[in-house]
């Protein structure tokens, strides 16, 4: 039922002596408040919006109604914080107007610009939510621009910036307006993401924009010489410093693809910290070879007269006066500028014969040594080498380990190119060319690769272990647009600098953990479990020159490799790194750091080798019930919303659809197959073992259920019952009100007690005494999983059953006993069917039921963690 026509009163027909019937004569907005104030204090939302729209529909004018109730007590109530009946009128009124457009005066007439004149002075004394309905209502943004324009300088000149920026950026009147002079406060103020959306959109105002902050990292420059010119304005001029702003400039140059010649002081700034980085590396921690050295501080450098002013005040600043000469040898620097005693060193060097470089080779001994043969290290650069060696990568049910490099981009904008990829298997480590096998002239190689790639990624058998994946996935999204979405593909990995953080907890800070000595990251892991660092030598080599050095190809196979070696110690000795038992489950199955990502099925386990295994060695862990995902035949009905009820991600073929199907869904998304039918050969002969399953037919659903959880070794918690809906397998749910609830079941044009009842997630089907608590059972826990609530904004405006998303709610199946029930706080609907949920006894049912393959003792009473917010980032 459409809140305007309530039964009864027709629309446009005002009740016998209703004030609200014309909004230049009768009308009195003060006694229209006061009409809606009772239900406005009640929160009966649903009988407030009835009789607003009714009144809505009753008025002449209903926009010139609505300045009139906005000029009452000159705005005073409405003007605070917090929420108020004027305010939601006014976003009642912009709905209202969507659903049933109202013939108000016409474009460009003398009475809608009166109607908008008055408008705009509102919005002086407006709360930035009023903003944009307001600016909708009275289609400002189509009003003459020299009173909008007047009225935003006006607000800048009495020291509203915000509101003036705001409204400038509603109205879209940037073009007309002094960028410096609307954004420089909104900078002073630390409110840069009002500015980034004043300048949206305008690629030159964007310009401009980087071009002020730029200068205001030059050298020198104060920035409180500016900030007196705002004395009304509430400054944080601690945000403000060279290198925050630089920071902020880096970011909008990549955001919006500019030239970074626009912005010469931060990109001179970035290089100077480039160098000071290389030559710490070299001068102090050795940890850098001459020639890669060399060659990046002659690319920052250049001709830039201010960069090698600096260069040599960095170099002269060093007491190794052998070490100083040998750089400034090798960057061929003018004699005459150095000193003295660098000076006479580089002249000994240069009458003596040149030999590589010894130091940095001596004491291999004292880091992590590759312990298979170069023989053992495949370069792989074509289509060829991926067909040779496709079948090793992608064995299931093996551990692998993961790795890139990429060439320093000091001072250059933007994400790494991806130069290398490595996958190491026991016994072998494969380097990937990606410039080479991403290129789009090399033939057959960018598909193969990005298919290997995909494959490998998503298949939840194979663990992947990588150390700050996230960040490597990344940079290969960018250095291959067809895996710009490898992340997302993600199931069945392991990210070892999650548990490293993990044993810093454990063991306190190490040596070199924050201090600027000794090994970091991987290479403090694998000294810590290993007894050796890493030598990260060549870690800052040019990996884009082609071929790569000796010593480049065993580093990149090293820094893969030890991850494998890592894990097997770390699941042979968990007890010896305080890890707990908990963690040691996560290491052998594979956990991603992206929350939610798949974890690798335990039908396969994760690697053959004796390295991982040791006596008195717990049997293999479950996965995760919403890790474990199954494809089943249309005979499997019942099965599958039983696995659904236990969190489990489960796809049914249509009836009639061809049993290949499942093949190729379980191929392509990682799942297993589950079939009673007689293709379960053919099937399992296209996916392999462990990856098909013949169910028994003959047992019920719920046994069925867990003879599949058994048989997988499923990790099945009351955090997960109900954690996805039975009905149609979605896992985003919203919570609703009881109030709400009881306003869309009217809405929806519900008797006042239907006779059948509908779905629920803890509530049995059949109606229990109005009023009567719950049904508990032994074990049972409240079901409140952390959803986030349903609100107006998630609803069509003219059918607000129905969720932006399109889906109709199911409430016909909601029983009016429900409604009553004072114990009942809220109910859940689900995003994907509409199906309504509440709380009861069902979810204890299906506790008792499957507390056989339930973890946890019954009184743990775990609280869920699903359903998940709708359109919450995965």
């Amino acid at each position: 039922m459409d809140p305007g026509d309530p039964a009864g009163d027709p629309a446009g027909e005002p009740a016998p002596g209703d004030p609200s019937g014309d909004a230049a004569g009768g009308w009195d907005p003060l006694l229209f408040l006061q009409t809606l104030q009772t239900l406005w204090s009640t929160r009966e939302l649903g009988q407030l919006r009835e009789e607003a729209w009714r009144r809505f529909s009753a008025l002449d004018n209903p926009l010139a109604a609505l300045l009139d109730l906005l000029d009452l007590d000159g705005g005073q109530s409405w003007r605070g914080k917090g929420p108020s009946l004027e305010a939601w009128v006014t976003r009642e009124l912009k709905r209202w107007l969507q659903a049933r457009p109202h013939p108000g005066p016409a474009q460009d007439s003398p009475a809608l610009k009166q109607l908008q004149a008055r408008a705009v002075q509102l919005l002086a004394r407006s709360p930035p939510s009023l903003v944009e309905p307001l600016v909708s209502i009275f289609q400002l943004q189509d009003a003459d621009r020299g009173p909008l324009l007047a009225h935003v300088r006006w607000l800048h000149q009495e020291g509203k910036f915000k509101e003036a920026i705001v409204l400038g950026t509603k109205l879209q009147l940037q073009a007309d307006l002094d960028v410096e002079q609307m954004c420089v406060p909104l900078l002073l103020q630390d409110k840069a993401d009002l500015v980034e959306r004043y300048v949206h959109g305008f690629p030159d105002l964007q310009r401009r924009l980087l071009a002020l902050m730029d200068a205001w990292c030059q050298p020198g420059f104060d920035v409180r010489v500016v900030a007196r010119q705002y004395p009304r304005a509430t400054l944080r001029l601690e945000r403000l410093s060279p290198r925050a702003l630089g920071r902020h400039v880096l970011r909008l140059l990549e955001k919006h693809s500019l030239d970074p010649a626009l912005c010469p002081n931060v990109i001179t700034q970035q290089r100077l910290a480039a160098l000071r980085y290389l030559c710490y590396k070299r001068l102090v921690e050795r940890s850098i070879s001459r020639e890669s050295w060399a060659e990046h501080v002659q690319g920052l450098v250049g001709q830039d007269a201010w960069l090698q002013e600096q260069l040599l005040q960095l170099l002269a600043s060093q007491d190794d006066v052998a070490m100083v000469a040998q750089c400034a040898l090798d960057l061929s620097l003018p004699q005459e500028r150095l000193p003295a005693t660098v000076a006479a060193e580089l002249d000994r060097l240069r009458l003596q014969e040149r030999t590589p470089e010894a130091p940095l080779e001596d004491g291999k001994g004292d880091y992590y040594q590759l312990p298979i043969s170069r023989e053992d290290i495949h370069f792989l650069a074509s289509w060829e080498d991926l067909a040779r060696h496709q079948e090793e990568i992608l064995q299931p049910g093996r551990v692998v380990g993961m790795d890139l490099e990429w060439r320093p981009s000091f001072g250059a904008g933007g994400r790494p190119q991806a130069s290398l990829m490595q996958v190491a298997v026991e016994g072998r480590v494969f380097l990937l060319d990606l410039p080479r096998l991403s290129s789009p002239a090399g033939g057959q190689a960018p598909r193969a690769f990005s298919q290997l790639v995909s494959r490998l990624l998503s298949d939840p058998s194979v663990t992947k272990l990588g150390y700050g994946m996230a960040g490597d996935l990344r940079s290969l999204g960018a250095s291959c647009p067809a895996l710009a979405q490898a992340e997302q593909q993600l199931q069945g990995t392991l990210d070892l600098m999650q548990v490293h953080r993990q044993m810093r907890v454990a063991d306190g800070p190490a040596p070199g953990v924050d201090g600027a000595a000794g090994p970091r990251g991987l290479s403090l892991l694998v000294q810590q479990v290993l007894g050796k660092p890493l030598d990260k030598t060549q870690q800052l080599s040019n990996w884009n020159r082609r071929p790569l050095s000796e010593g480049q190809l065993v580093y990149a196979a090293a820094d893969a490799y030890c991850l494998l070696e890592v894990y097997w110690a770390l699941c042979r000795e968990p007890a010896r790194f305080h890890l707990s038992r908990d963690l040691t489950r996560s290491l052998r199955l594979g956990r991603s750091e992206r929350q939610g990502a798949q974890e690798p099925p335990p039908f396969q386990k994760a690697s053959a080798s004796p390295r991982q295994v040791s006596a008195g060695e717990d049997a293999a862990p479950g996965i995760p019930a919403r890790a474990f995902r199954v494809v089943c035949d249309s005979m499997l009905q019942g099965l599958a919303r039983s696995l659904r009820c236990l969190g489990i991600d489960v796809l049914v073929l249509a009836t009639g659809e061809d049993h290949r199907r499942a093949a190729e869904v379980a191929r392509k998304e990682g799942r297993i197959i589950l079939t009673s039918g007689l293709p379960y050969h053919k099937l399992r002969a296209q996916v392999g073992a462990g990856r098909c399953l013949s169910v028994d037919g003959s047992l019920k659903a719920r046994q069925q259920a867990t003879a599949v959880i058994r048989h997988f070794n499923v990790r099945v918690t009351r955090a997960d019952i109900f954690s996805r809906c039975p009905a149609c397998n979605c896992d985003q749910y919203l919570k609703v009100s009881k109030a709400m609830m009881k306003q869309l079941v009217w809405l929806n044009g519900c008797p006042e007690d239907p006779s059948h009842t509908g779905d629920e997630a803890t509530q049995s089907q059949e109606e229990q005494e109005t009023g009567s608590a719950p049904e508990e059972a032994p074990g049972d826990c409240a079901y409140d999983p952390p959803c986030r609530w349903l609100e107006e904004a998630d609803l069509q405006p003219r059918t607000p059953t129905t969720l932006g998303n399109g889906t109709r709610l199911q409430l016909s199946g909601v029983p009016a006993g429900v409604l009553r029930r004072p114990a009942l706080r809220h109910f859940y609907c689900c995003t994907g069917c509409g199906k309504v949920f509440w709380e009861g006894s069902h979810l204890g049912r299906v506790a008792t039921n499957f507390r056989e393959v339930l973890e946890g003792t019954p009184a743990s009473c775990e609280r869920s963690q699903a359903p998940r917010p709708a359109g919450s980032p995965s």
